[in-house]
């Protein structure tokens, strides 16, 4: 999903472009999606983000499509009105420069999306999320909370499944919980970038 105007950002820049540690957002997103279990990836993009769009136009391991920009569920609604796209359907903000494909791997695996030979199977919605808590640790911004959970707060991650029913799942990981969605966000996103770096050229491959 990257078709915010990212206003709360105060960037020239569209959101999903916006660099950490010199990478487009959006790029390193698609790098984790990419490399997962997930098989097909597309790109909401809007009239709020045509650099965006231009940016993955082209790839052959993505595929933009154009929604109005109303915002998240709007978006996501007509997203799921198209014929070629059917459920279930992991769903991801540009915004999680730290994402990892081990991160949305446990993710489909634990809500059965990722199990091969399942597609028949009536499998719930699921709605990620953080502890409010694990964000404060961090210093990221807190812009929403899980209503009536309010000390748990969403990811931008989630699964559209066959049925109406909704469950959370609750992850203590930081790779979930930095959204960039103003410039102190985009610097722990960062640091937190350079640290992991620094820890797989020492040879430590752990993600904290």
């Amino acid at each position: 999903m990257c078709g915010g105007e990212g206003s709360r950002l105060d960037t020239s820049q569209e959101k999903p472009l916006y660099p950490i540690d010199a990478v487009p957002m959006v790029d390193r997103v698609l790098v984790a999606i990419t490399e997962s279990h997930v098989d097909h990836v597309y790109a909401a993009v809007s009239p709020n983000t045509p650099a965006t769009r231009d940016h993955l136009d082209g790839r052959d391991d993505v595929t933009p499509i154009e929604t109005a920009g109303d915002g998240y569920v709007a978006d996501l609604i007509s997203l799921l009105d198209r014929p070629e796209i059917e459920p279930p359907v992991l769903t991801v903000a540009a915004d999680l420069p730290l994402l990892e494909r081990a991160v949305i791997d446990r993710v489909l695996d634990r809500s059965g999306a990722g199990t091969e030979g399942d597609e028949d199977a009536e499998a719930p919605s699921r709605t990620v999320c953080v502890p409010v808590a694990l964000k404060r640790r961090l210093g990221v911004s807190i812009d929403s909370r899980l209503d009536p959970e309010t000390h748990l707060a969403p990811t931008g991650v989630n699964i559209v499944g066959r049925t109406e029913q909704t469950m959370t799942d609750v992850y203590y990981d930081p790779r979930l919980a930095v959204n960039v969605n103003r410039r102190d966000d985009a610097a722990v996103a960062t640091d937190r970038l350079s640290n992991r770096e620094r820890r797989r050229f020492g040879g430590d491959d752990q993600c904290a």
